[in-house]
């Protein structure tokens, strides 16, 4: 059993590498894989709650101008893993896009085809120069 969760560990670990990356290099078939086609994207934004589907934040990840194109270095750290499950966990992050960082929860479930995320919750921590 601890030999599975170290594989599991690793591979969720490997998924959040894969999101890092789909946003550094603005890379949609990178996106499309660690997400799963039914997931949503939320935020709230001075009590408006937007919600997004990932086929739409793909559309929009796919005409910006990439951090890795603009020289920036990477910057993306895991803030914390929540095991609800074997199979189920969520992770917190922080990540840097151009001059934006943000703090998100990504709901990851490992299902037929590895682990995806199934919920993302953002929250534009700050704005840096």
């Amino acid at each position: 059993m601890q030999n599975h969760k170290k594989n599991t560990t690793t591979e969720l670990l490997d998924a959040v590498q894969t999101y890092f990356d789909a946003l550094f290099y603005c890379d949609t078939e990178l996106l499309n894989k660690v997400f799963h086609k039914k997931s949503s994207l939320f935020d709230v934004d001075k009590g408006n709650v937007f919600v997004e589907s990932i086929e739409s934040f793909s559309k929009d990840v796919g005409t910006r101008i990439s951090p890795n194109s603009k020289n920036q270095e990477p910057d993306a750290e895991i803030l914390m893993i929540d095991w609800l499950s074997p199979k189920c966990a969520t992770v917190k992050i922080r990540i840097r896009a151009h001059e934006n960082i943000f703090v998100d929860h990504l709901g990851f479930v490992y299902g037929e085809n590895d682990w995806q995320i199934v919920s993302k919750i953002w929250h534009l921590e700050k704005v840096v120069e």
